[in-house]
């Protein structure tokens, strides 16, 4: 129950976290709580040290831990290594490279993977067993020779050699994921049925007093189970949404390209990136002309071969699935406790560090999203302890009946959970308009798209400001303070989203030739500008209000109120009318007269303005406090549609520009 709530959670936001991880810990936590209860129960007969396997369960936290700074540093240090071989223009240089290259992935491969990860496989017989161990060595040498000719003939023949290391690559990860990642799936509810299965031959009717020592032993899967279990993970995997935005996450963070950028900024990514350039700058410097000039040539980004639709090239495509297979078989082989999420994500974190795909301008992002997942990580460590644990409690003291409420709960969750899921899917619909604008090669179909994209996304922010001021204001005449309080997070929230699409934007901007991107810049830049701007006084505006209203203080007098609620009817008829200039294509006249609106509104904002602060010069008995935050809400008002007014000028040569 816990298990499947928590992964929901994390897959549903788009974070990768690691199975193994929620198994260990929500089993730790269960089994704590669980021994609790059996040694209060038994007056000290019983410790922890016979119930719980502590020296074990230490030994895979550590274990998996340390595969995450593992992993990083492999995937930085092969990476580095491989395109400092390579280059980014890597087709220049295949000829003879391209065969030991292929030879050293596909021997790792068979290494790993059959000599390692399949030694317990059923037809892995002691003789066979002790036959690979003798001639180790032998069948490596081998391997490589082997593989090192048939890639070069393959190269010979015109086949593309690194798809075809690619694809064994990704036949051997999900090898490799299926000795881990399945254990995790069944492991559970197999040693449950194990243990009912022993508890009924051995128990001799003793619920409470028989111990479950036959589970320090190995477990014996029946192949069935492992065959049905298999394909219900190969139909969740390629049915399931949730799993494509996780893998959208991973690529997003090691992409070489510029693209859209997921996750903020954070403090400690922005120092994180400042000391990496000092750094930097100290190696640079220490470093002799020559081995600079050496290195610039070798890690030239601008010369990257990437494939159409493609977040890198194939050299890191193959580095991020030969190594991530070769840890993860490595580690199963010893029996060592790792996450296959772990080491995939982090590898590919490594190799991309390497690659430069985390440049000036996407470091802070890229370096503030590892930070994220890797927090969620223990976030998932903690919340599978502690919510394994309370579930335990529920079940231990409310017996069948519980367990089938419960049951019945998580049903209802991850039902909810897909239904708001597909509802968050489908409002966001810019991202494939953005990725298209990107795609695009013809400047001139760039430019439309961008254009497009631009306007969709300002008349979306429009829509939404003109609901919010609606909102805001109505509660503040209203006194509802539950709607002011909700306001002031959305409206973060909206900060953030307008500095992503910006961010989104300005990359579009450089599909475009230079001449039409500095002509339309300056456009670009202040219709951005108008838009935060307006949102900076929904903010004022929103934030006196609460104040007001969360102290009780007393409400705008009757004859004020009716003046603002003409004025508010005005306003919002004016972000109507800008809402729907933008569905079609504005023409210089009909922005002149909506700009002329604006003007307009703007004098009698300031007429009433000035009316009502002569009133208080003239010693208005109303109250000063309600007083004052209605000329506060005029004055950001008046801002506002100044604001607007710019923007429509702004939008209007942005528009009306072509390429």
């Amino acid at each position: 129950v816990a298990d499947i709530i928590l992964l929901d959670i994390f897959n549903s936001l788009g974070m990768p976290t690691s199975t193994t991880v929620s198994v260990v810990f929500e089993l730790l936590g269960a089994t704590f709580v669980v021994s609790l209860f059996k040694i209060s129960s038994c007056d000290g007969a019983l410790t922890f040290s016979d119930l719980l396997n502590t020296e074990k369960a230490l030994s895979v936290i550590l274990g998996i831990f340390l595969s995450v700074a593992v992993a990083f540093v492999f995937g930085t240090v092969v990476q580095f290594i491989t395109r400092s071989i390579f280059s980014f223009n890597y087709r220049s240089r295949l000829k003879w490279k391209i065969g030991i290259f292929g030879g050293v992935c596909a021997t790792a491969i068979v290494y790993f993977l059959l000599l390692k990860g399949a030694k317990d496989l059923v037809f892995m017989t002691p003789d066979v067993k002790a036959w690979i161990k003798e001639n180790t060595w032998l069948i490596v040498g081998s391997c490589f020779v082997g593989f090192t000719v048939i890639m070069q003939l393959l190269h010979a023949l015109n086949i593309n050699v690194l798809k075809t290391i690619v694809l064994m690559g990704t036949f051997a990860l999900a090898m490799a994921f299926a000795g881990n990642d399945l254990v995790n799936f069944i492991g559970v509810p197999v040693t449950g049925l194990v243990s009912y299965q022993d508890y009924m031959a051995n128990g001799a009717g003793d619920v409470d007093g028989f111990m479950m020592s036959s589970l320090n032993g190995s477990a014996n899967t029946p192949i069935y189970f492992l065959i049905i279990a298999g394909a219900i993970m190969v139909f969740s995997l390629a049915t399931s949404r949730k799993a494509q935005k996780v893998s959208k996450t991973e690529i997003g963070l090691g992409t070489q390209g510029g693209g859209e950028e997921i996750f903020g900024s954070s403090r400690l990514a922005r120092r994180l990136v400042r000391w990496s350039l000092y750094f930097y700058t100290a190696v640079r410097n220490a470093t002799p002309i020559n081995i600079r000039r050496w290195f610039a040539r070798r890690f030239d980004v601008s010369q990257s071969v990437i494939e159409d639709g493609a977040a890198f090239d194939l050299i890191r495509a193959s580095v991020n699935l030969v190594l991530a297979g070769a840890l993860i078989a490595f580690g199963t082989a010893h029996k060592l406790p790792l996450s296959t999420t772990f080491v995939t994500f982090m590898v590919a974190m490594g190799t991309s560090l390497a690659d430069k795909a985390w440049g000036r301008e996407s470091a802070v992002f890229r370096i503030t999203g590892v930070m994220s997942v890797i927090g969620g990580w223990f976030i998932t460590a903690g919340a599978a302890f502690i919510g394994a644990g309370l579930l335990v409690v529920v079940m231990y003291f409310g017996g069948v009946w519980a367990m089938i409420a419960l049951a019945a709960l998580t049903i209802f969750v991850i039902w909810h959970s897909n239904r708001r899921f597909k509802e968050i899917q489908k409002e966001d619909n810019g991202d494939a308009l953005f990725q298209a604008t990107l795609a695009s090669t013809d400047e001139k179909i760039t430019w439309k798209l961008l254009q497009t994209y631009i306007t969709s996304q300002q008349q979306n922010f429009l829509s939404v400001a003109q609901n919010y001021y609606r909102d805001i204001t109505d509660a503040f005449l209203n006194e509802n303070i539950s709607i002011l309080d909700k306001a002031e997070g959305r409206l973060i929230k909206e900060k953030s989203i307008l500095k992503s699409t910006r961010r989104n934007e300005t990359l579009c901007f450089r599909r475009i030739n230079r001449e039409t991107a500095a002509m339309c810049s300056a456009w670009f830049y202040l219709s951005n500008n108008c838009l935060m701007s307006m949102l900076y006084n929904l903010r004022r505006i929103n934030e006196a209000c609460r104040e007001h209203v969360a102290e009780n203080f007393h409400s705008l007098p009757a004859c004020y109120t009716e003046e603002y609620r003409a004025i508010q009817v005005k306003v919002n008829s004016l972000f109507s009318a800008a809402v729907t200039l933008l569905n079609v294509e504005p023409k210089e006249i009909n922005v002149e007269l909506l700009r002329g609106k604006c003007e307009e509104m703007k004098e009698e904002l300031s007429a009433c303005y000035h009316t009502l602060h002569n009133s208080l010069r003239d010693g208005d008995q109303q109250s000063i406090s309600v007083i004052y935050v209605y000329l506060n809400l005029l004055q950001e008002t008046h801002e506002m549609i100044s604001s607007l007014r710019n923007y429509l000028r702004a939008y209007s040569k942005l528009n009306n520009q072509e390429i």
